[in-house]
């Protein structure tokens, strides 16, 4: 699991069909200090997270594939919590 920090958003007008009706969110992964580290990630949510959210990110590929019902869906990373910064 890995923290981020939503960027923005992705739209696509043809999509793999394990992706129809996900929202994706472009992350950028930040390191232990909350500094970016490395290159986003397109990253499928189902918690309604916004621009500027920092969100709790898994790449676990059994919990990803579980979520959209697909075996062979293309994606790796999805939202699993909204951190609180207050």
């Amino acid at each position: 699991m890995l923290t981020g920090q939503v960027i923005g958003r992705a739209t696509a007008t043809a999509k793999h069909p394990s992706l129809a009706g996900w929202r994706l969110l472009l992350v950028q992964t930040l390191d232990i200090k909350g500094n970016a580290d490395g290159f986003p990630e397109l990253v499928i949510d189902r918690l309604g997270c916004g621009k500027g959210d920092i969100v709790l990110l898994t790449s676990d590929g059994a919990a990803v594939r579980d979520m959209v019902g697909a075996n062979n869906t293309p994606i790796r990373w999805a939202t699993m919590g909204v951190i609180d910064r207050e």
